[in-house]
């Protein structure tokens, strides 16, 4: 394969579309889009690995917990990343095998159970802002934050249904596996990894880590795959093609090509929302600031085109 390493952060809503239920056989088909993607790049001379969120999956397990208790000790959000870790990696990993046979590219695929270190002290654990599970309109919200305890925040204005619920999201600080994930690639391995920004652990006195209720934002932990790997591009797939400004009103405006300036002076006038685009735009930043090099954000479908800089919004330094 080509030298060029390009991350390529697959979003937990772009899996589980808010408008789907959710079943196997939806999660499928659009990991499906992802893989026949991922095979495509691959032909034209690309080295990806992927990571992926796990949002929507992560808060639909928690229900099945909370709704199952009296008959099965719930699990905890830590391990329920970890479930839906295996789930999503599973998905991208079945199908991008079959995409790449079907070429006849015979290149092995690894999905890597990933812990991701995260401190304790972080704010965010007072002032939760990571969406997880369904989409609710406010008046459900507001009925599960009041019968339920949930934290609910508005995730996607304009839409019938913009609230979700909210769960604890520090900063990732280190990729417990970097050194596996670093070695596979050099075998040629495509690597799975670091699936719904990793499992949040912390660091205990004697050195080992146990885990911490928390959902990592999969972009910010994208940001630190690729500085642990030195990625070469750094790509953010989600469920639009491209970032826009004065989302959802009459003066939308789509963006192509910008600067990390114009990039950073639309986040400062408050145009992406912490719960959603926010979290892409500053990932996407910061992996330009530290390496120079360009950022991608656009649609699961468009993810070549956009390397053709046909497509998406593309921030450079």
């Amino acid at each position: 394969m080509s030298k060029e390493l390009i991350v390529i952060a697959l979003g937990g809503n772009a899996i589980k579309q808010a408008h789907e239920s959710g079943t196997t056989e939806e999660q499928f088909a659009n990991v499906d889009k992802t893989a026949e993607q991922i095979m495509h790049l691959v032909n034209d001379g690309y080295r990806p690995l992927v990571t992926h969120g796990n949002g929507p999956q992560a808060g639909s397990l928690l229900i099945q917990q909370e709704e199952s208790k009296d008959h099965i000790p719930p699990q905890t959000l830590a391990v329920c990343g970890a479930m839906t870790q295996g789930q999503i990696g599973w998905m991208i990993q079945n199908r991008t095998m079959y995409h790449l046979a079907a070429e006849n590219l015979d290149i092995p695929v690894c999905t890597i159970v990933t812990q991701v270190e995260v401190s304790t002290e972080d704010p965010d654990f007072q002032n939760p802002s990571k969406p997880v599970g369904s989409f609710y309109t406010e008046q459900e919200a507001k009925r599960l934050q009041d019968e339920k305890g949930y934290v609910v925040k508005e995730a996607k204005p304009g839409a019938e249904k913009s609230w979700r619920r909210v769960v604890p999201s520090p900063e990732p600080i280190d990729i417990v596996e970097k050194e596996s994930i670093k070695r596979l690639i050099e075998a040629d391995v495509i690597v799975i990894a670091s699936g719904g920004g990793g499992i949040p652990v912390k660091k205990e006195a004697d050195g080992s880590y146990s885990g911490v209720d928390a959902v990592i934002d999969k972009d910010r932990a994208g940001f630190k795959l690729a500085q642990a790997v030195n990625a070469d591009r750094f790509m953010i797939l989600t469920d639009v093609e491209k970032v826009c400004i004065n989302f959802n009103t009459p003066n939308q405006k789509e963006l192509g090509l910008i600067t990390v300036a114009e990039a950073e002076k639309f986040m400062a006038e408050g145009h992406f929302l912490a719960g959603s685009m926010g979290p892409k735009v500053e990932a996407a930043v910061r992996f330009v600031k530290w390496s120079g090099r360009e950022a991608i954000i656009t649609s699961l479908d468009k993810a070549l085109d956009a390397l053709h800089e046909k497509a998406g919004t593309r921030i450079v330094p």
